[in-house]
């Protein structure tokens, strides 16, 4: 066996199956078009409708090396020698095609004779009855019956779900050795250990499962198949574990270097190095692919397993934001084969390091919090970190427990384990049951059998607004019904329909339905299973029946004013290139009749000048009335004349292109002006950050645009003759009036502050001492808590062990502020939560630091109970 590169196992093996007449696809988004799915998670999944039998594949053979992420088993990563979050998956599919016959033989023919595996260490496992694969791994193959295992439903039936398209399958082992072994006697096949490894599993989709569990042959079989090109490359190159290859090692290595940490000599930091590895393809990948921070789905993932890195990276003593640092080592290797990840790299780099960066502040409050709990602990006369503790830290902060159990050990402290467990299974359960709801919800089969039935709905919508059609199906509840009678709402669909159904940001449209016997108004158009177009309607008058003759009828009005809105976010797109910069992206867009919407990445405000240049280049292109020339090509001919893809639309071999020639192209399937004078005029309302690295515009068009001007006109004309100034003087007047009240307040502000002082000296007369504390409260009326804060600072002068609140009413509501000096910190007070049960009292709440802190409460008559309440409530918190 010759020692080789990931690099060239991936291409061997797309190679040879292009030589069995297979179609080498690229790597499809690691977004799936599949909304049961967070992420792709297996090279099936782009073929996902083929294999359900939901749309006619192109080719009947297709081989990929898939990109794949998987988030079920993070905890992992880095602790085994396989577990990975990204990963490329190695496949051959046929849809209907050939089937065991020659899935076995090739499989064993790359292996042995390709890639060079000794066929004495392989072994294959079969499904228990599938004497069909035994008799071609024995007869054909030639492996001896001794090294056939038959294995039972768990390890070797494949189902898509409950009901639908299943069948056995067929693993290949290779036999690693005893080195590899677990040691125990009876270490074999199906074993857990790393001696006899899965290196490929052979699907064979062959059976309709009903709802009995009856299997029923399949009029036509699929193959399905899967193999981790990490797990290839380890045994090719010899390696213990996965991250010892050259797809994993160039990382590690940085890693080290960048730490002073030696890889492969501490288990603590080896583990370490192999998140941060695992992690940053994962995010490379991730990003690239149009995915960005957020507190949700796919963005939460990212934030995690960024998070995750950065937190290793603590564990190295890498305590600053490195990551990005290691892009040159994962462009060496992967960028030949994944080009995104050069085109993209800025995206990249900037979103992981704004990320990492705030990342280090919340990771820095995390620790403050745990100092704060060991402390309480201490002062207890504990030893034991409350596992609730522990996972607060964890979920909250990002802390791992092995981190906080790391910093509790040099306190001689515990961590209830145990406790945190529970905890996570709390969580887990969440997960489990949130998991269970998106199942049931996606066995709601009734689209796939009308999708069946009918096939994809014909849309005719770019070359008319109106279309003669027919009522295929109504559907009430997700139930198809005969008929629908005034006043229902169902959703209709129609064999042929000039409604644009919501796609690629652009809403659904809006119009008419009209059959001899009744009138639907169709309130929203949208798809199902990407082809299938669904009108949800209301029956205006009469009834309506399926298999009735239909006329459909689009509100063209709406429709030109969506145009129009559509249109301008392309010239808007491009305009934003041509002002911030290349590394602007796409990642979101909504396109209605009133305004437009777009999202994309950007890390730092729009200046009022860029605002205005992009402006100006906009509605230049407008006024010069360019006829757009809209065509279908190959996405190939499409990247050769520079058209933008848009990362949430998902495309075929055949694009739309909606170009503007002399200023841009792009791929969209949406519906667009006939020349750019169309549009009238566009203007930018608002420019505003909706998460990290992200920006929005919001636009206006034509007559929205018109309004918006017309409303702002008469805004100005009201202004003019409140203030009395012509328009021109108008900001110089506001200017003063501004200026002037702002001198008042502080006017206002000093006079409070000086009348709240003359009280300091009644308030100091009537302090308390409570255990050992010497205490100052006092009621004040109409003060913010700034001023409250002045008169603290004051009070607190020349006294030691000092905690003192001071309460007023401001504005019909409570302010109430605490204040300690170090002294009274160090013996156990902490402001925050002592201003927070004081301010239960009147029916409000709040916090802050140890030292200073502040609260807010609706219920102005308790105030003066509050502040009697203080030397009770301290008494309390001290536990005297």
């Amino acid at each position: 066996m010759i020692k080789r590169s990931g690099k060239e196992l991936r291409e061997l093996f797309l190679s040879y199956f292009e030589q069995k007449e297979h179609k080498r696809f690229p790597s499809f988004s690691l977004i799936p078009d599949d909304p049961t799915l967070l992420f792709t998670i297996a090279g099936m999944v782009p073929f996902k409708p083929y294999f359900l039998g939901l749309k006619k594949p192109e080719v009947l053979r297709a081989t990929t090396s898939q990109k794949c992420l998987r988030t079920n088993d993070i905890e992992n990563v880095g602790r085994t020698s396989r577990h990975h979050t990204f990963f490329e998956m190695l496949g051959n599919f046929s849809f209907g095609d050939y089937f065991k016959e020659r899935a076995i033989p090739w499989a064993w023919e790359f292996l042995t004779k390709v890639i060079g595996l000794d066929p004495e260490r392989m072994y294959a496992t079969i499904y228990l009855d599938d004497d069909e694969a035994f008799e071609i791994w024995n007869k054909v193959v030639g492996l001896p019956e001794s090294k056939i295992v038959r294995m039972g439903e768990k390890d070797n039936f494949w189902a898509a779900g409950p009901i639908g398209p299943c069948g056995p399958c067929s693993e290949l082992i290779y036999d690693q050795g005893p080195a590899f072994s677990c040691g125990k006697p009876d270490c074999f096949v199906g074993c857990d250990c790393d001696r006899y490894l899965e290196v490929w599993n052979l699907v064979f989709m062959q059976y309709n499962r009903d709802e009995e569990g009856n299997l029923t042959p399949l009029p036509k079989k699929n193959i399905d198949t899967g193999m981790g090109l990490e797990r290839l490359a380890s045994i090719v190159q010899g390696a213990r574990s996965d991250f010892e290859t050259d797809l994993f090692l160039p990382l590690i290595e940085k890693v080290s270097r960048l730490s002073g940490v030696e890889y492969a000599a501490d288990k603590r930091f080896d583990t370490a190095m192999r998140v941060i590895a695992d992690h940053l393809r994962a995010l490379a990948f991730m990003i690239a692919d149009g995915v960005l921070p957020s507190n949700e789905g796919r963005g939460y993932v990212l934030r995690r397993l960024l998070r995750r890195a950065s937190r290793y990276g603590r564990v190295l003593g890498l305590d600053r934001p490195f990551l990005i640092e290691l892009m040159p080592e994962l462009l060496e290797i992967m960028a030949d084969h994944y080009k995104e990840l050069v085109e993209y790299r800025s995206t990249i780099e900037s979103v992981i390091n704004l990320e990492e960066k705030r990342f280090s502040r919340t990771l820095d409050q995390g620790s403050a919090l745990l100092e704060e709990e060991i402390s309480r602990v201490i002062r207890s006369g504990s030893s034991v970190l409350s596992g609730e503790t522990a996972f607060t830290l964890y979920d909250t902060y990002g802390f791992p427990l092995e981190l906080t159990e790391e910093i509790c050990q040099e306190q001689g402290i515990e961590v209830d384990r145990e406790e945190f467990e529970r905890c996570m299974e709390r969580q887990r359960e969440m997960a489990r049951t949130a998991s269970k709801q998106l199942a049931s919800m996606a066995k709601k089969e009734v689209h796939s059998t009308l999708l069946a039935k009918f096939g994809p709905t014909k849309f005719v919508g770019y070359e008319s607004d109106e279309a003669e059609s027919k009522v295929l199906a109504i559907l009430k509840d997700s139930r198809e019904v005969e008929e629908a009678h005034e006043g229902e709402e169902v959703e209709i669909l129609l064999a042929e329909t000039p409604f644009y159904a919501e796609k690629g940001g652009q809403v659904g449209d809006k119009g008419w339905i009209e059959t001899s016997t009744g009138k639907l108004e169709v309130l929203d158009t949208y798809y199902y299973h990407d082809v299938l177009i669904a009108h949800r309607v209301r029956v205006k008058s009469g009834y309506v029946s399926a298999d009735d003759e239909a006329k459909a009828k689009v509100d063209l009005s709406r429709r030109n004013a969506i145009r129009r809105h559509h249109t301008s976010t392309h010239i808007i797109h491009e305009a934003l290139t041509r002002v911030l910069g290349p590394h602007i992206r796409q990642a979101g867009s909504y396109v209605s009749p009133n305004y437009l919407r777009f999202d994309f990445t950007h890390f730092d405000a729009i200046s009022r000048d860029d605002i205005v240049k992009i402006e100006q280049i906009a509605n230049e292109v407008i006024q010069a009335n360019i006829k757009l020339n809209i065509f279908e090509t190959s996405m190939e001919e499409a990247k050769k004349i520079g058209a933008k893809a848009f990362f949430d639309e998902k495309y075929g071999d055949r694009v739309r292109v909606i170009q503007i020639p002399g200023y841009c192209a792009e791929l969209c399937g949406g519906l667009h002006v006939n020349a750019t004078g169309d549009i009238g005029l566009t203007k930018i309302v608002k420019e505003e950050s909706i998460g990290s690295g992200l920006r929005r515009i919001t636009a206006l068009a034509g007559m929205a645009a018109v309004s918006h001007y017309q409303e702002l006109f008469d805004l100005v004309e009201d202004l003019t003759l409140i203030s009395g100034v012509e328009a021109g003087s108008l900001k110089e007047k506001f200017t003063d009036v501004f200026q002037e009240i702002k001198n008042l307040k502080t006017e206002l502000q000093r006079s409070n502050l000086k009348l709240a002082l003359s009280q300091c000296d009644k308030i100091l007369s009537q302090r308390q001492i409570v255990n050992g504390f010497t205490l100052l409260t006092g009621k004040f009326e109409d003060l913010d808590a700034d001023i409250l804060r002045q008169v603290g600072d004051h009070l607190k002068k020349g006294l030691k062990k000092v905690l003192l609140v001071l309460g007023s009413s401001f504005e019909g509501k409570v302010v109430l502020v605490a204040m300690a000096d170090e002294d009274a910190v160090r013996d156990g007070i902490h402001a925050g939560k002592f201003i927070n049960r004081v301010a239960k009292i009147v029916d409000g709440g709040g916090g802050g630091r140890p030292n200073v802190a502040q609260a807010g409460g609706k219920k102005v008559e308790k105030l003066e109970d509050a502040l009697n309440a203080v030397p009770r409530i301290l008494t309390e918190l001290l536990g005297v």
